[in-house]
């Protein structure tokens, strides 16, 4: 089992950037494939970036690419997300999420595909 606390959260201008981070408990980090994940008020929460045990393949969902990078640091026990060209449609609470990966370059976009998750940071990003 994991454990996952998520900060790095707080309120931005349009434009600015943020770093995510989220640190995992436990000794075998490495054999998780790691998400980020947001949900919005009153919306489902949806996938945002994804990133393999060693964090040689990632994914990103089209909304972000180009201004997300996902990545981690499996020394720290820590899967980062930062956020650049921030826009109000980015603003959300923002969750960490882990699952058992058996093949190293697998990645897992769906919520239902994770089982830890962190409590989440909120992301508000003004216009």
């Amino acid at each position: 089992q994991v454990q996952l606390v998520e900060s790095g959260g707080r309120l931005v201008q349009a434009g600015g950037s943020l770093r995510l981070s989220c640190a995992a408990s436990g000794r075998t980090f490495s054999i998780y494939g790691m998400g980020w994940f947001r949900q919005a008020p009153g919306k489902e929460r949806e996938f945002v970036a994804v990133i393999s045990r060693h964090g040689d393949n990632t994914y990103y969902a089209d909304s972000v690419k180009g201004r997300f990078t996902i990545s981690r640091d499996n020394a720290k026990n820590t899967v980062f997300l930062q956020m650049n060209s921030l826009k109000p449609e980015d603003t959300a609470v923002y969750y960490c999420a882990a699952r058992y990966s058996a093949h190293v370059g697998s990645v897992y976009y769906s919520t239902t595909e994770y089982p830890y998750w962190g409590q989440g940071t909120q992301v508000t990003v003004s216009s």
